[in-house]
């Protein structure tokens, strides 16, 4: 009975930062990631929007509290993070599609994800900073 089951040896501990993740898992990680900032710092968001639809007091105070660099350094990570989960997404839904979803084509628009969005987010950025 021993000969037809075996035994795999698996490891005891994974280490997760030894493992080279490739570029495909990295774009979907960012991709969860992106989404749950997106969904934790929606309270901030509706409240800025809030602040600048409230009067034109509450807009100046919108204006003063956007203009601090702390502030400006968080809305530049929102927008990295909404146009990677919006890039990702297309992305996502064309594998649905079954398109791409052969090895090469499949890293190069993981590739494409994440160049489109980190440059849309420099002019994004430099326009809104």
């Amino acid at each position: 009975m021993s000969d037809i089951t075996m035994k795999k040896e698996r490891p005891k501990h994974l280490d997760l930062r030894v493992i080279k993740q490739p570029l495909p898992a990295i774009a979907s990680i960012l991709h969860r990631v992106s989404g749950a900032g997106l969904f934790l710092m929606l309270p901030l968001l509706i409240y800025l929007l809030d602040l600048s639809l409230d009067s034109a007091l509450g807009f100046a105070m919108f204006k003063s509290v956007v203009a601090h660099p702390l502030a400006k350094l968080v809305l530049l990570g929102l927008l990295w993070a909404f146009l990677h989960h919006f890039c990702m997404g297309i992305r996502i839904l064309l594998l649905d599609l079954d398109m791409g979803t052969d090895l090469a084509p499949a890293r190069a628009s993981a590739k494409a994800v994440l160049l489109i969005s980190l440059a849309l987010t420099v002019i994004l950025g430099v326009k809104l900073w």
